[in-house]
């Protein structure tokens, strides 16, 4: 059993740590545990502080389970915890792995999705989400992908790298094709509900699908290190829960307890994501429209990252290497088999984002300037 080298998380570590804007972070803005400390009341805080460094519960701690369900809009009973939206995408695909099976991707898409199955030798398809088509799935292209093998469709809205999302009416026609063929829907939505226009519901409505979700990027909390799973099969949810406890056994009971703090305040941490996606969405705009000659660019429709290109068709990499050297980190395409496109984030930073622009477009500038004398 081999995984394929995970490009972006190598690229990030190289260069995050030090550099001056990083632009390549995919999450919103991120918050310290004393400002998350600081939306509990005194009873929570020191429930927090005292708690005892034990096991959690396999399905998550019930208080956590409790405002995740709220949230969703679903019984308690369908909720389980897991340590990241990754260990929810390693039990899915464990799940799916038998023999002569294969599983329907996103391409692009989040490294890990083909990473895992491919490691477990699952045959992986996939659907594109191509600029010509604004990044949007087709459905047809889909459907002809399956066939009696198939064991999971996976879709994710708002979508990783591109920004793209996945209207209600095509999640419910979606959702009507795999449950016809007993299928599994999968949903990642650890972006949902980032939105730059028209806002799409949770796939937890619907009663034959899967949604994945963590606290990494809409709540831009990664170091608690815990997402869950909505499912409203009781089998399944058997399966995760076993699966759970012989990979994991249960997440940390510190990270819980912040999680279920911020699941609380979820209007007030998802709003300062939501805040600062929009706010530096439009300052993003303006630069775009400013080096159309250079790069191109389809405006997300949620999340809080967008996938442009460079216009000269040229691998990016060499353009996000240069970009580095002079403090502004860029996430390059080649990291999703996509070498002429970049991942570049718009949420992480504040006040320092149109900074970060100013920088960029300086850098846009002499690089193209350098690209025409050598032509």
């Amino acid at each position: 059993m081999q995984l394929k080298p995970f490009l972006l998380d190598m690229w990030l570590d190289a260069y995050e740590h030090d550099i001056e804007f990083n632009l390549a972070a995919s999450e919103g803005p991120r918050w310290t545990l004393n400002e998350i400390l600081s939306l509990a009341s005194e009873e929570e805080r020191q429930r927090f502080l005292n708690h005892k460094l034990g096991y959690s519960r396999p399905a998550g701690a019930e208080g956590l389970r409790a405002a995740i369900a709220d949230m969703q809009d679903v019984n308690v009973d369908s909720v389980q915890v897991v340590t990241g939206a990754s260990e929810a995408l390693v039990i899915l695909m464990w799940m799916a792995a038998e023999p002569g099976a294969n599983v329907v991707l996103p391409q692009p898409g989040y490294p890990p999705f083909s990473a895992l199955p491919e490691s477990l030798r699952i045959e992986t398809r996939y659907y594109a989400l191509r600029k010509e088509n604004d990044f949007r799935i087709d459905l047809d292209e889909i459907k002809q992908l399956v066939d009696r093998n198939t064991k999971l469709i996976l879709v994710n809205s708002p979508h990783n790298p591109t920004g793209g999302t996945i209207s209600d009416a095509e999640l419910n026609s979606l959702h009507e094709f795999t449950a016809s063929r007993a299928i599994q829907l999968i949903s990642d939505e650890v972006y949902h509900p980032i939105y730059h226009g028209q806002t799409t519901r949770s796939a937890s409505r619907l009663p034959h699908a899967t949604v994945i979700h963590d606290f990494s990027k809409a709540f831009p909390l990664a170091g608690v290190r815990t997402g869950w799973m909505i499912e409203h099969d009781p089998k399944r949810r058997e399966f995760y829960w076993n699966a759970r406890t012989i990979f994991s056994i249960s997440n940390n009971t510190a990270g819980e307890m912040l999680a279920e703090i911020a699941m609380r305040h979820r209007n007030i941490v998802l709003g300062k994501t939501q805040e600062t996606a929009t706010r530096n969405l439009r300052h993003l705009a303006s630069f775009m429209s400013e080096h159309r000659e250079t790069i191109g660019w389809i405006p997300p429709r949620g999340g809080t990252t967008t996938f442009p290109w460079l216009v000269s068709g040229e691998n990016s990499r060499a353009f996000c290497q240069a970009a580095a050297e002079q403090g502004i980190l860029l996430a390059p395409g080649d990291c999703w088999d996509a070498p002429s496109h970049f991942r570049l984030g718009f949420a992480a930073m504040t006040d320092k984002f149109p900074g970060a622009l100013d920088r960029l477009g300086e850098f846009v500038k002499s690089w193209s300037a350098t690209n025409m004398t050598e032509a």
